[in-house]
């Protein structure tokens, strides 16, 4: 699948596309699942609530926060493939955080969540047909084509990898 036009997603998720190296994404996003997940384990689970500074999200906020979004990305993608025309529903990213109970969760158990989703994810993904790939809705009143929904969740996770690492000290 090669990587979508501009023109097939709202222009503030060019970041995450870029990101994304070329190739196949799908094989990506299992490749970068299971290498996030490592990671992810080895940080020890004090550090779990750790942020970086007063009023930033804790390590577990960020990653629930990617948990959130793949199946935010994922659920727009199965509604647009399935042929849905109405625009989905935008994602308010400090809403669901201030309500998504990670601080009473282990990082542990917020990483395995993630390799749950990342494997619905791909199910999800490698069920699509041609023409599922080839469908183009709205989300949030902007352009969202299935065939971009892959770029931008690997992209969303990248950039969130990058976060743990300049801002949260994680390599």
């Amino acid at each position: 699948m090669n990587r979508p036009a501009p023109t097939e997603y709202a222009p503030h998720f060019q970041g995450y596309v870029d990101r994304v190296p070329a190739g196949d994404v799908l094989a990506h996003l299992e490749r970068q699942g299971a290498a996030t997940c490592a990671l992810l384990r080895r940080v020890p689970a004090d550090r779990g609530g750790f942020a970086y500074a007063p009023g930033k999200w804790t390590i577990k906020r960020l990653w629930q926060h990617v948990c959130d979004g793949e199946r935010l990305f994922a659920y727009r993608a199965m509604c647009i493939a399935r042929g849905e025309a109405a625009s989905l529903p935008p994602f308010d990213e400090d809403l669901y955080a201030a309500n998504d109970g990670s601080d009473g969760r282990q990082l542990a158990d917020v990483v395995a969540e993630f390799a749950a989703v990342r494997a619905a994810t791909l199910a999800l993904f490698r069920g699509f047909d041609a023409a599922a790939w080839a469908r183009q809705g709205l989300a949030n009143g902007k352009p969202a084509s299935v065939r971009s929904l892959p770029w931008i969740t690997a992209g969303h996770e990248l950039h969130h990898l990058a976060v743990l690492r300049e801002r949260y000290g994680i390599a």
